[in-house]
């Protein structure tokens, strides 16, 4: 009823200036005053924390309002997605686009192991949410994302089942090892907007309140 409009299409493999532009067209068309796409890309980085989420961006006058989403600005030179090109492309027609990619966990333990090469959350919910909240104070959407943090809270207990239960049968790929040493790489950036803030420092107030 606000005017939110979803688009959802599969990447073009040829012909990929006339999708841009029919897209743009069509965003034009329907007044939309600013998109926004989103991505996952896999990464080697801690499960149980707030995702990292790069981002690209068609218009200079936008960085400043981005830096309060805690996101790191790409500088990423090679091969493109269908959303960084339209980024592009919308740039030139002076449409506001902006692409989030949140980090998704993926894991090499060992490469000469014939049994586990590779550890990755393909359906990586609390991505998903971490994108989501961004979204929703982006664009005052109110969308409730309980269910999501539930599914995000269900993943990374599960990854912690199955990742004590791969260093206790396979000791040799030192995994607690190699999480930690990731951890002691990383530096978390979540996303704390002024409503999300308000909304914890009431409810330890509140907690205090009742001890």
């Amino acid at each position: 009823e606000s005017g939110f409009f979803i688009f959802a299409g599969e990447e073009p493999h040829r012909n990929v200036e006339s999708y841009a532009e029919a897209f743009l067209d069509v965003v034009a068309e329907l007044g939309v005053w600013r998109v926004a796409f989103l991505g996952g890309v896999h990464a080697p980085m801690p499960y149980d924390v707030d995702r990292q989420v790069s981002c690209t961006y068609s218009h200079a006058a936008m960085k400043e309002e981005l830096t309060r989403y805690a996101v790191r600005f790409s500088n990423y030179e090679g091969g493109v997605t269908i959303g960084t090109y339209l980024v592009h492309r919308a740039e030139a027609r002076g449409i506001e686009v902006v692409a989030f990619y949140a980090m998704v966990p993926s894991y090499v333990f060992s490469r000469s192991s014939v049994h586990v090469q590779r550890m990755a959350m393909d359906n990586d919910h609390k991505a998903w949410y971490d994108l989501m909240r961004r979204l929703n104070f982006m664009f005052g959407l109110g969308i409730d994302l309980s269910e999501l943090k539930e599914r995000s809270d269900t993943l990374i207990s599960s990854m912690n089942s199955e990742l004590d239960e791969l260093d206790t049968n396979m000791p040799q790929l030192k995994v607690k090892a190699y999480l930690e040493a990731l951890a002691s790489e990383f530096t978390e950036k979540p996303f704390m907007p002024l409503d999300d803030l308000w909304e914890r420092e009431l409810k330890d107030l509140l907690d205090d309140e009742e001890d």
